[in-house]
């Protein structure tokens, strides 16, 4: 190894070794004081003439940023200091040279998105970037641990359809050897089909695909999801509460393991106390009426603005960043998801909106070979091309529901960054293929 020590781990001793990219330094007459940053944090060098080799306050000092060092040395206190700890060295080994910077990353300076997505790579090295998927990471295991203590079972589904799962839904087409195929908007049916299988709990993370035209700050052209999809519910109620268990659970862990990374990105992070709100149509339609969207009866067409607008008045009259839409309008749905029986107009389907985004859908999904027939003659969707799916539908299926969580969206809107791609590490949308 080319260090013994991380900087978070430094105490005072002799004759330790770090090693990671040159952060800063400062020449100041015959000191030179230097940061080094590795994935721990920073820890400071500072060479004296007199007291430092000659040869490495001349190496230091031509040094560009960036470059890659491990330094050798003894740890001393000083209050002033990263971590209140410095390193007088005794030697430097240059490991990798660093050229003059594309962008400048320096703390304080901005650079526009375009540009640091031309050089994630650098971006990403700035420390409250890089904190933004030290986050996330933990995010998505505690999502993965809550699960695993509920009985999940983590499943891997296909990203390779052969034909669309939902009708009008913007597909990317892909050769498949001798045949068309499509990148997976989402893997619901095969979740579902897991369910099917007697697995009961299952989850999934993984990547998903929609060939939308958006250049918005929310749309991405790929995206990563977690989701769970489990058997013998009662209702959609009984997904809600295991999505907002696992939501609650999830950030009440984030508060605690993240603390470092939440400081550095300036985030106060309440875990949520109450009950998650549940609006249901048709009675939002009043709702939507006062804050002046006005959406037509079996419509559900509010689109982002009228998500803020709900978003403000569930925080006003609830006080809950977290809230629930349920029993959408069945025709704005698709056929898998199970109606109401009663005034089957409503689809008992679950959108979870934080801070005026949608983060998630999901429901309850119709087990019933019968009424899923009927459900993709209503789409005009063509039996032939689903009865891969709807055919084991003949042979006993429980009443099972779930959902899917954007991974990106809900870590953009828990650090209140500006643009998901923030919280993406090479983000595919309209315009970008590369890096």
């Amino acid at each position: 190894m080319l260090r013994t020590h991380y900087a978070k781990e430094l105490k005072a001793c002799k004759n330790i070794t770090v090693a990671g990219w040159l952060h800063e330094k400062r020449v100041l007459g015959s000191i030179v004081f230097a940061v080094v940053r590795d994935f721990t944090g920073l820890v400071q060098i500072t060479a004296k003439k007199g007291v430092t080799d000659d040869s490495i306050m001349e190496l230091l000092k031509d040094l560009k940023r960036e470059s890659v060092i491990s330094v050798t040395g003894d740890v001393v206190d000083n209050k002033q200091a990263p971590n209140k700890l410095e390193i007088l060295p005794k030697n430097i080994n240059v490991i990798s040279l660093a050229e003059n910077l594309p962008i400048d990353i320096s703390p304080g300076i901005k650079t526009t998105l375009d540009k640091r997505l031309d050089w994630r790579s650098i971006d990403l090295r700035k420390p409250e970037h890089n904190a933004v998927f030290r986050v996330q990471s933990t995010l998505v295991q505690e999502m993965q641990l809550f699960l695993k203590k509920e009985g999940f079972v983590q499943v891997f589904t296909p990203s390779l359809m052969g034909s669309a799962s939902e009708s009008g839904a913007e597909l990317f087409s892909v050769v498949y050897y001798d045949k068309e195929a499509f990148l997976r908007q989402d893997p619901q049916l095969h979740r579902q089909l897991s369910v099917a299988a007697g697995l009961e709990r299952v989850y999934d993370v993984g990547p998903s695909w929609r060939a939308e035209l958006s250049h918005t700050t929310r749309h991405l052209s790929e995206h990563r999801t977690i989701a769970a999809e489990m058997a013998f519910i009662t209702d959609e109620y009984d997904v809600i509460s295991l999505e907002e268990e696992m939501i609650r659970f999830a950030i009440e862990r984030l508060v605690k393991d993240c603390r470092d990374e939440l400081d550095i990105l300036g985030i106060k992070l309440d875990v949520p106390k109450k009950k998650f709100p549940v609006l249901e149509f048709p009675d939002l339609y009043d709702v939507l009426k006062t804050l002046g969207e006005k959406v037509e009866y079996g419509k559900a067409s509010y689109g982002s603005d009228g998500e803020k607008k709900l978003g403000e008045y569930v925080k006003n009259e609830f006080g809950s960043d977290f809230f629930f839409v349920n029993r959408f309008p069945f025709a704005e749905k698709p056929f898998y998801v199970m109606r109401v029986d009663k005034d089957p107009t409503w689809a008992r389907s679950i959108d979870l909106i934080y801070k005026g985004m949608e983060m998630s859908s999901g429901g309850q999904r119709e087990h019933r070979h019968d009424k899923l027939v009927q459900q993709l003659r209503e789409k005009k969707m063509s039996m032939d091309s689903i009865r891969w799916f709807t055919d084991f539908f003949k042979f006993g299926v429980p009443p099972h529901g779930g959902f899917s969580i954007g991974i990106e969206r809900l870590t953009m809107q828990i650090l209140n960054l500006p643009n998901v791609r923030e919280a993406v590490l090479f983000p595919r949308d309209v315009d970008r293929l590369t890096p």
